[in-house]
């Protein structure tokens, strides 16, 4: 099992949502080329190993990243909130205005990593900024809960199953097709919805960090 991974330069930041204000970790990479945030799934919070460990993977090919909290832990206690796509989107859509007007992050671009529903609110927000957000990806994602959006995501969009995780293959297979923009559809091997097999994450990481590498680093360089 995986631990809570330190990620080493990370700050405790205050985001504003709705009527309270949430943490979240801000962690730079050196020379940043642009910042993720972590939409993370039911249950979870900023403090989730697997996102953690992901997002120590990309601070290494140069991107920043946030992790923060979509619900409060009233909220969360709610089982239904977990479920409601469009306060997750709103959440994140206030998340990435915080990350706009802060000064640490003034030019980057931005990237969206969603898992299980908080994919889904990803690639809702993705839908609604358009061209604002530069890459999206989801590991074990449910993008049929944002399926009426799917065909307005203009951003490039790496969809990551489990192989052994076969409801959510057939699901994200579904959403691919529907899928306008720059895209591609990654199954792991013997990885099941948590990515809880040996090197399952790893391989996560790995092909995490080379998308966001080719759209927000790479991007940045050759714009």
């Amino acid at each position: 099992m995986i631990g809570r991974t330190e990620i080493p330069g990370e700050q405790e930041v205050r985001i504003p949502m709705d009527k309270g204000v949430h943490g979240g970790t801000l962690a730079l990479a050196p020379a940043s080329a642009g910042i993720v945030l972590f939409a993370h799934g039911s249950g979870s919070s900023r403090f989730s190993a697997r996102n953690r460990f992901v997002a120590e993977a990309l601070r290494g090919n140069g991107v920043a990243t946030l992790l923060f909290d979509l619900l409060t832990e009233t909220e969360d206690r709610i089982y239904e909130n977990r479920f409601d796509i469009d306060l997750l989107t709103r959440r994140l859509l206030q998340a990435t205005q915080w990350a706009r007007r802060e000064p640490r992050l003034t030019g980057l671009a931005v990237g969206y990593f969603g898992a299980s529903t908080g994919a889904a609110a990803a690639l809702k927000a993705a839908a609604a900024l358009g061209e604002e957000i530069a890459a999206v990806v989801s590991r074990g994602g449910r993008p049929d809960l944002a399926a009426a959006e799917l065909g307005r995501v203009r951003a490039p969009t790496l969809l990551i199953v489990g192989g052994d995780d076969d409801l959510v293959i057939q699901l994200n297979r579904s959403a691919y097709e529907q899928l306008a923009c720059a895209k591609e559809l990654a199954i792991v091997p013997g990885a099941g919805h948590l990515f809880e097999e040996p090197g399952t994450l790893e391989e996560v990481a790995r092909l995490a960090s080379g998308w966001f590498r080719r759209y927000l680093v790479e991007r940045r360089v050759t714009a």
